[in-house]
């Protein structure tokens, strides 16, 4: 599931006109990282909520921008983990 996640992940940015050459599990998605602003964060978040079902609270997609790319893709699928056992 993870691969999954993070092959929509780098989809998703390459489609939202990001780089993702040099991206892997411990590239940080904000600042000194992949560099996405708060409102590409916002709208990676819509992207991954209509993709995989699960949902974010607003102010989360702030927080995605201390998260790296492999703890973005972990919480995501447990997320749908979550969502899929209720």
């Amino acid at each position: 599931m993870t691969s999954e996640i993070r092959q929509f992940l780098f989809d998703s940015l390459a489609v939202m006109k990001y780089s993702t050459a040099e991206m892997d599990d411990d590239t940080v998605l904000g600042p000194a990282g992949a560099d996405l602003e708060s409102l590409a964060l916002a709208e990676l978040s819509l992207r991954v909520e209509d993709h995989f079902g699960v949902r974010f609270d607003e102010d989360e997609a702030e927080m995605f921008a201390a998260m790296t790319v492999g703890e973005f893709c972990a919480e995501v699928e447990r997320r749908v983990q979550t969502a899929t056992a209720t």
